[in-house]
């Protein structure tokens, strides 16, 4: 595939690194010399010096022909101008990296929809997504969000008898807001239809809002398991967002910020975390906060080292596990004799989700729905003319193996019903089997391939 990356940073750099090693031809801009000079030694990419804004660049680094362009600057602005434009210049997919939450957060303004980008990634949010799958089901996706951060699918295993167990998925009387997406038995996972039943030791996926998937979980569990004290050691954009995740009735959440301005807005936009202004660096803060007795330490500070000694106290001190962001690859051997699992890379975050991308016509992401498994989660777009547009949903002639598990239109994400419609325009996630997954992209295809 023809692959332009703008920016030449870290992240810019190892993202075009792994591409050229997956043979793909791609092309580095940046507006510093040094850098394009850099990566114009060390990988097999083209390199094109100037600013990723400007639509002359853009045009000399070829992005009218790429099949996806991504903006990985260090400026937020800069990165939603340029996925923009490249779009409109005729890029096929666009995604633009973003910092600041605002620029994800749809209640205040829609901006990827209003620069028509096709994903603004936060690196920041993907690490916490990273974290806290660590703490839930490691082995899973466990917390993933879909339909634009709408919606998330969670895992849980079935392990007592109540009385939803034997009764057809149909008349359990869910909220509106949630679904079961699939079942997983006897180590064989298949897609979720009305007339299934949830039996003892099933492990099955849950679709909807968190507070709806919570609500679910409690009518499928006769006893709630104790809460875990999760102690969370950096208030900044990570450990932020892995406190939202995490806040409820599953965990109790307390987060250790140094700075005293940042406390009172973590302490404002967190509901249920408990907000400590201490240095996680000290020994004598994290005793006075009584870490020892929790049952996962995160240490997400913006620093390696300061991550890993935290850590290290922490576990001293009692804790059950701890858990670190560490950005330097060369710290992995290290980290894992310390017995510091798993220690969470935002590169190879964001690295992870670029391959997502790599697809053709109308798909734009692919993800398992867990490590080995037959069921694939998929982004789509829906086009004119398309099959999936000519009926209600009950109507269309889908595999029965193929799950559309939530419909992004304009600015609002639903789940549907049987009486729903497709339109030009939406963007659809499906949970399919592997086995019909062409069968499935037919239905999306104008051309019927």
């Amino acid at each position: 595939m023809r692959i332009v990356v703008l920016g030449a940073g870290t992240v810019g750099t190892s993202i075009a690194d792994m591409l050229c090693h997956d043979r793909h031809s791609v092309t580095v801009v940046d507006h510093d010399p040094a850098n394009t000079r850099r990566v114009n030694d060390e990988l097999d990419a083209r390199v094109v010096t100037g600013s990723a804004a400007q639509s002359s660049v853009l045009f000399q680094a070829g992005v009218l022909g790429a099949d996806l362009c991504l903006a990985v600057t260090g400026s937020d602005e800069v990165n939603m101008i340029a996925a923009s434009m490249a779009k409109a210049m005729g890029a096929r997919r666009t995604v633009a990296r973003v910092y600041a939450p605002v620029f994800r957060d749809l209640s205040t303004f829609d901006y990827q929809r209003h620069f028509n980008i096709d994903r603004l990634l936060s690196m920041e949010h993907l690490s916490a997504m990273e974290l806290a799958r660590g703490i839930r089901h490691p082995d899973s996706i466990a917390v993933e969000n879909f339909a634009r951060g709408e919606l998330e699918m969670q895992e849980m295993d079935i392990v007592d008898e109540t009385p939803a167990m034997g009764v057809p998925l149909k008349d359990l009387e869910l909220p509106p807001g949630v679904r079961i997406g699939s079942i997983s038995r006897g180590g064989v996972t298949s897609i979720a239809g009305a007339t299934d039943r949830v039996m003892m030791g099933d492990r099955i996926t849950l679709i909807g809002t968190r507070e709806d998937v919570d609500e679910v979980k409690e009518q499928l569990q006769r006893e709630h398991p104790p809460k875990k004290d999760v102690v969370i050691a950096g208030g900044g954009e990570t450990g932020y967002h892995l406190a939202r995740v995490l806040e409820g009735r599953r965990f109790a959440v307390l987060l250790i910020e140094a700075d005293r301005q940042r406390c009172e807005f973590l302490a404002e936009h967190l509901k249920h975390a408990t907000v400590v202004n201490g240095d996680a660096k000290r020994r004598a803060s994290l005793e006075e906060e009584r870490v020892g007795s929790a049952d996962v330490f995160v240490a997400c500070t913006g620093d390696d080292e300061d991550n890993i000694m935290a850590c290290v106290e922490a576990r001293e001190l009692g804790a059950q596990e701890t858990m670190a962001i560490v950005s330097r690859p060369d710290y992995a051997n290290v980290v894992g004799k310390l017995g510091i699992k798993p220690a969470v890379s935002p590169r190879e975050v964001i690295a992870k989700q670029i391959l997502g991308f790599l697809n053709t016509g109308t798909v734009i992401s692919r993800t398992l729905l867990s490590k080995g498994g037959n069921i694939e989660i998929l982004e789509i777009e829906v086009v004119e003319d398309a099959p999936v547009t000519k009926h209600v949903l009950a109507k269309l002639e889908l595999p029965s193996q193929c799950l559309i598990a939530a419909v992004i239109r304009e600015s609002y994400v639903m789940l549907p019903g049987a009486d729903d419609r497709l339109n030009p325009g939406d963007t659809v996630v499906i949970l399919v089997d592997s086995s019909v997954i062409e069968k499935t992209l037919e239905m999306f295809n104008t051309n019927g391939g």
